[in-house]
């Protein structure tokens, strides 16, 4: 096992800042997961620290050593791409075993190195095949057999399961999950897909525009973002936001008043940027919305628009005008409520909606940051 440390890592391509100032330590062992939108830089930073991408300033450094400038061969590294990149003739035996046969290893360390890596794979009994008699699982497989043949000390995983159906991406979810409390490696692994960040990362960066937002394990995210881009890019269905303005303010505690929603206070942290007459952001996630039958506590009306059922849940997207939403096409209205469950709804149906404003966040400042979090959810 061994660590990797980022130390402000800048990438420019001509005038465009393509990662800003990096920093990142990876224990030995971890599982780091990078995500965030497309264009924010992570699979450039990926490439980065494989030495496929060359950096203009910052260093790396595996295991204390400096790889900054360091060949990709040289850096002790494996990476395992979106596309299989399996050579098609020939077997599944020889493509694991390619990048040590290119270092001259003895043919006795290649056949154990392989016959370990296929059997942690479960692919003892595939190694006579060619890539195409194999499903797309077991190619992905067959390539991250090839990344554990070379013994790195730090794999890397480019969005290895994006070419893969649904059902196929929770398999290896889980295979991946296992293979790493199996070996115990030091793992990076970019991805769009936050359920798969959410369900196998030690800790996730979320980057943005090149820079990273927030680093943390998975629950210390979702529960208590640092932003509201954080907040908005962790969770599906993504956190509903609504435009709020200040009316009271006094330390620890704002009121906060927001069409469509009425007014109501919340504690904020010691130093808030806000005053009264500031415009704020209140997020609620789609889980801490209920449908009630009547007007008592804090509560909003609404059409359904959508309903989703899913089996075990029930996703219902709803136009809750005059409530003014950020981040909606329109901006106006656009409301989603995660129910647990079948619920009994048809589109069109009218709702009562209701929430309790200690599951509430607020967001603002320049940087809308987090000023308020709910204890629980």
């Amino acid at each position: 096992m061994s660590s990797l440390e980022l130390r402000q890592i800048e990438k420019r391509y001509g005038g465009y800042r393509a990662l800003r100032g990096i920093n990142l330590r990876v224990e030995p062992g971890e599982f780091i997961v990078m995500v965030g939108p497309s264009g924010c830089g992570k699979s450039t930073l990926l490439k980065s620290i494989a030495g496929l991408v060359q950096v203009d300033s910052g260093e790396m450094l595996i295991n204390g050593r400096d790889v900054t400038k360091a060949e990709p061969g040289d850096r002790g590294i494996a990476m395992v791409f979106q596309s299989y990149a399996l050579y098609p003739h020939m077997t599944v035996a020889e493509n694991m075993g390619f990048g040590l046969r290119m270092a001259k290893r003895p043919r006795t360390e290649i056949d154990a190195a392989v016959g370990r890596a296929a059997q942690i794979l479960r692919l003892t009994d595939q190694l006579d095949k060619l890539p195409k008699q194999l499903s797309g699982g077991q190619r992905q497989r067959v390539a991250i057999g090839r990344a554990i043949t070379r013994s790195p000390e730090v794999f890397l995983f480019d969005e290895p399961l994006s070419n893969l159906d649904a059902a196929l991406r929770t398999q290896m979810r889980v295979e991946l999950s296992t293979l790493h409390a199996a070996l115990g490696a030091t793992m990076v692994y970019v991805t769009h897909d936050q359920v798969e960040a959410m369900t196998m990362a030690s800790r996730i960066v979320v980057l943005n525009a090149g820079s990273v937002e927030q680093v943390g394990a998975p629950r210390d995210l979702y529960s208590n973002p640092v932003n509201r881009f954080v907040a908005g890019f962790l969770g599906a269905p993504r956190m509903n936001f609504f435009e709020a303005k200040i009316v009271e303010a006094r330390l620890g505690q704002v009121s906060v008043e927001t069409a469509g929603l009425g007014r109501f206070a919340m504690p904020v942290v010691a130093n808030t940027p806000l005053a009264i007459g500031d415009t704020a952001t209140i997020g609620i996630r789609p889980e801490a919305l209920k449908l009630v039958g009547n007007r008592d506590g804090a509560h909003f009306s609404g059409a359904a628009q959508l309903v989703e059922y899913l089996g075990r849940e029930t996703i219902v997207y709803a136009d809750a005008a005059p409530l003014r939403c950020i981040g909606s096409d329109t901006g106006t209205g656009n409301v989603t409520i995660h129910l647990p469950g079948i619920a009994q709804l048809e589109t069109g149906a009218s709702l009562q909606i209701a929430f309790d404003p200690a599951n509430a966040y607020l967001f603002g400042g320049a940087e809308q940051r987090t000023l308020s979090a709910p204890k629980t959810i």
